[in-house]
């Protein structure tokens, strides 16, 4: 086989490193077909074999002797390969950096919800940048700013260690935390836990007679940092230099 038989058993490039149909140069090769070992033959007789079922001769074991290759859909394989890296980078953990805001005289309930966001975001893998933005003369008073982080870390001790220190940032006091070792697997188990204990209180609720007690339904816990801040308007800033002027 002098030629190059037309088609796109020609035209693919194969990836680097591994070489399919003509590009495969060795006089003999060991051929696997569908897990069945076909032996050694002759180069040139099984780019024929490959040919005739329309599939392509690749090399999967080049320093072997002889040479390895398997006879498959290259396009095949190659779609399934991406496939698979495609959902190993979904697996992998991808770390953001969330950021809370806070005034420095949050509200209790106000405290207790963003922090349980930001326990949230924590045991997701994610940093979380923790500001809060003075407005007005309350940049003369950054003590104030101090005791609300202070009390955002003691409040996610458990899951959290400081990884800025507070420093100023203009008109904001900023640090950021990080999940400690272990949060994310830990928080993975509960959950878990959680579905399969919820899935088992759904079919005992199948079971009750008609009239019986509903369960709660599930709070919202996807808010992003846009609706967790929407208490924390930084544009108030110069509504505040106004009334100062005045």
């Amino acid at each position: 086989m002098n030629g190059r038989p037309p088609g796109r058993f020609d035209r693919r490039r194969p990836e680097q490193g591994l070489r399919i149909n003509h590009r495969i140069r060795v006089p003999e090769i060991r051929v696997i077909l569908e897990e069945e070992q076909l032996g050694i033959m002759p180069t040139h007789e099984a780019l024929r074999l490959a040919e005739e079922k329309g599939l392509d001769l690749v090399e999967i074991s080049p320093r072997a002797f002889p040479p390895v290759c398997r006879i498959m859909d290259y396009g095949k394989y190659k779609y399934e390969e991406a496939k698979k890296k495609q959902q190993q980078k979904k697996k992998a953990s991808t770390v953001e950096t969330k950021e809370i805001k806070f005034r420095p005289k949050t509200e209790e309930h106000d405290m207790d919800f963003k922090v349980k966001h930001i326990r949230r975001f924590l045991e997701s893998g994610d940093k979380v940048r923790l500001a809060v933005v003075f407005r007005g003369r309350e940049i003369t008073h950054p003590q104030t700013g101090m005791k609300v982080l202070n009390r955002v870390v003691e409040l996610c001790s458990d899951i959290a260690t400081v990884e800025s220190t507070p420093n100023m940032e203009g008109r904001r006091m900023i640090m950021v935390i990080a999940p400690k070792p272990g949060v994310v697997r830990k928080a993975q188990e509960a959950r878990k836990a959680a579905a399969a204990a919820a899935q088992l209180a759904a079919v005992a609720q199948k079971k009750e007679p008609p009239g019986g007690k509903r369960p709660p339904e599930p709070e919202d816990e996807d808010l992003d940092e846009a609706d967790i801040n929407a208490d924390v308007d930084e544009d108030d800033d110069e509504d505040e230099a106004e009334v100062a002027k005045a």
